[in-house]
């Protein structure tokens, strides 16, 4: 299989079976931003690769399974609305994520106010995947009515409060610095 194929060359692309759309057709826009969040995701967890903490390895078990999960999301919004989804997003995808943040936020000191994105590079790299989740979940909202699945857009919510609460987790691991907003600048 070529890399290359040539067929986008003119502007179009095509969605799972085969309908052809322009490359900023608004369901384009949304599952590239849902694989813009995922390639983002693995740069912040990339940032670990020489760092150590106690479930360090299942802290990145957790994000293999978040970035498979986020593929399945960009191939339910490659989906048209009405034909069969390859992998189907389910509740308790969402529900899994409501869990890890639960269990993280535990052993988090409680928020008293907002706090910049800083702090280790992971740290800073996993509130920039926030934010590109955030936007695919902006997009992705544009897609409601032609969504069969209206559980990706929580999923989507949920996923960038998930990463906002591993970015907090990570600099807690490893001593990075959460910066406070300053209200007075």
């Amino acid at each position: 299989m070529r890399i290359y194929t040539r067929s986008g060359d003119k502007g179009k692309t095509s969605l799972i079976y085969g309908q052809r759309v322009a490359k900023n057709d608004i369901r384009v826009e949304a599952y590239g931003t849902c694989d813009e969040a995922n390639s983002m995701i693995g740069l912040a967890l990339s940032h670990l690769n020489h760092e150590d903490w106690t479930d360090k390895e299942a802290f990145l078990q957790t994000f293999q399974k978040i970035q498979t999960v986020l593929f399945h999301v960009g191939a339910e919004l490659a989906t048209p609305k009405g034909k069969d989804v390859m992998w189907k997003l389910k509740k308790e995808h969402i529900d899994e994520l409501e869990k890890q943040i639960d269990e993280w936020d535990q052993s988090l000191d409680p928020l008293k106010n907002f706090i910049l994105p800083s702090g280790h590079q992971a740290s800073a790299a996993l509130h920039l995947a926030r934010t590109v989740v955030r936007r695919a979940e902006r997009i992705t909202v544009a897609l409601e009515d032609e969504l069969d699945n209206q559980l990706v857009v929580s999923y989507l919510n949920r996923l960038s409060d998930f990463l906002f609460v591993a970015a907090r987790f990570v600099n807690h691991q490893l001593g990075g610095t959460e910066t406070p907003l300053d209200p007075d600048v």
